[in-house]
């Protein structure tokens, strides 16, 4: 495994290198963001769709980013492959001292609640005045809106900022979603009497705070937002590709059609789909 990695190292060193490929050598930092955002999405897409070896290419590719990263990293000489190596590897062991030390944890819970006391010392060591900083330190703000808006209601629960975990709690939130939704129906009835810039910008805001109090809902029933409306609008894609076929079959178009004529092809659509997710 070791030769197979540094044969792979090496490949990235010579087509960065002098003689190497062009469009590599051109690459910097910024320019490789998207491709790192592209190749994690594209490996959520092949392991919802359960397909191991395109996850086996997929997984290569983010490898990849990595590499070329670390390559840009040794030619500018702030840190190379084998200090991303090390700092990974001290990090997993000084984060798992149940594994690796002499302490105790009682279930995966448990373990969560250390490595975020872990990282709270960490900072607070490498401030050097004791200030470990914010629970919400570490939520990049390039996340997608929907899972930063996860993570964050995440971190502060874990300091007990949170809904009680129970039949109350639940109807809280529910009771919050729809106290949203009530602001946004004033909001809305506003801004339609009020053309003004600041009456839309309430009606965006009182919009999102719908969204954050959904995220809190998804969150509390133990449901990743971003992986629900992932597979809505996934299901929502395959269904409107089906009635849009359908219409073909016709000799039709959607658009030409009523939305009665339409909302019996999505209902057909439906069907199809669950069909196929019988055994």
């Amino acid at each position: 495994m070791s030769e197979r990695f540094d044969q792979i190292v090496a490949i990235m060193a010579r087509l960065r290198g002098e003689g190497g490929c062009p469009w590599d050598r051109k690459q910097t930092r910024e320019s490789l963001k998207p491709y790192l955002i592209e190749e994690a999405y594209e490996v959520l897409e092949t392991i919802e769709a359960q397909d191991d070896p395109k996850l086996k290419e997929e997984l290569g590719d983010v490898l990849l980013q990595v590499l070329f990263h670390a390559q840009i990293g040794r030619e500018h000489r702030t840190f190379t492959i084998e200090d991303v190596l090390e700092t990974l590897a001290d990090k997993l062991i000084r984060r798992h001292p149940h594994v690796f030390g002499e302490a105790k944890v009682d279930g995966a819970d448990e373990v969560v609640h250390r490595w975020e006391e872990i990282k709270r010392q960490e900072k607070s060591d490498q401030s050097g005045n004791g200030d470990a900083g914010s629970a919400l330190d570490g939520v990049p703000k390039s996340l997608p809106t929907l899972l930063r808006a996860y993570q964050l209601q995440v971190r502060a629960a874990r300091v007990g900022f949170d809904w009680p975990q129970d039949e109350a709690g639940y109807a809280q939130v529910v009771g919050k979603v729809h106290e949203e939704l009530r602001e946004v129906e004033e909001a809305r009835a506003d801004a339609a009497q009020d053309a003004t810039e600041a009456a839309r910008r309430r009606l965006q805001d009182e919009v999102g705070d719908v969204l954050f109090a959904l995220v809190n809902l998804a969150r509390l029933v133990k449901v990743n937002p971003e992986e629900a409306l992932r597979g809505s609008a996934n299901r929502f894609a395959a269904r409107f590709t089906h009635m849009e076929q359908a219409a073909k079959a016709r000799g039709r178009s959607l658009s030409d059609m009523t939305l009665a004529e339409m909302d019996r092809l999505w209902d057909e659509a439906k069907t199809a789909e669950g069909n196929k997710a019988q055994p």
